[in-house]
């Protein structure tokens, strides 16, 4: 599923807008990554398209203006990954993963046999069979975040937007989520979307790169194209080297010295 932004702006207060009429096209079954410093506005962007906060300008979902789209119907098509999710008191693995079928339920309905088999199936994939009966308040930080990651595998959107999905995450469990992603890709085609602060794991995964600064686009294409050091050195006030690798490049800090 395509997503086309044409001009959006979001304020959370007047005169202090967080995206400035920014304009976008993601192609479907296109992954792509979102990178800037913090305050950039890659956050906004996702819950813009995800239709948690007001803004102005457009968004199209396939072609039809996701603000004309009922909650439920957004959520078929939308499935969005907090980098805080909010965690409902006392509910288990299984129970939470399940909040991902909400959308697919007809209204004051319950689960099917299906929708228990979705939820197994995204438990299965990311290695959680072990916690299903666990309530989610005895995971660690990276247990939940692989839980929150199935719930969004549930809801079977076509768009996934995933706000840090490695936050938390050890260095192997960061690239293995990131693999996964890839994978689910591969077995259902979907667009997905990530606000991302590891530029190496982007400039690796992604398909295509956006760097955002002040609300706005400052550069957009392949991760050689946007992962420069001179573009790093401006936008994050770092020194680093970037180096080609097989699967994309790499961004190495360097260190400036004493000082």
């Amino acid at each position: 599923m395509s997503v086309i932004i044409d001009r959006l702006s979001v304020s959370y207060r007047p005169g202090a807008p967080v995206l400035r009429e920014l304009s976008l096209d993601v192609n479907a079954g296109e992954w792509l990554g979102l990178l800037g410093p913090n305050g950039a506005g890659k956050s906004t962007l996702l819950k813009a398209i995800a239709g948690l906060v007001e803004h102005t300008g457009s968004i199209l979902l396939r072609g039809v203006d996701a603000g004309s789209l009922r909650h439920r119907d957004r959520a078929r098509c939308v499935a969005f990954v907090p980098q805080e999710p909010v965690i409902p008191p006392g509910m288990t693995v299984t129970e939470y993963v399940l909040l991902g079928r909400t959308p697919h339920l007809p209204y004051l309905g319950t689960e099917g046999r299906g929708d228990l088999t979705v939820a197994a199936s995204a438990l299965a994939l990311l290695d959680l069979e072990p916690f299903a009966n666990r309530s989610m308040s005895a995971l660690s930080g990276g247990e939940r975040r692989r839980v929150v990651l199935a719930r969004a595998i549930a809801q079977q959107a076509d768009i996934l937007l995933l706000d840090e999905p490695t936050g938390a995450l050890d260095i192997g469990q960061g690239q293995n989520a990131l693999e996964l992603i890839g994978y689910l890709r591969e077995e259902r085609p979907m667009t997905i979307i990530t606000a991302m602060h590891d530029l190496t794991l982007a400039g690796q995964f992604a398909d295509r790169l956006l760097l955002m600064a002040g609300g706005r686009v400052v550069a957009d294409g392949p991760a050689a194209q946007v992962l420069t050091a001179e573009y790093i050195r401006e936008f994050y006030q770092a020194n680093v080297e970037v180096v080609s690798v097989n699967s994309g490049v790499a961004v190495l800090p360097i260190r400036n010295g004493a000082r």
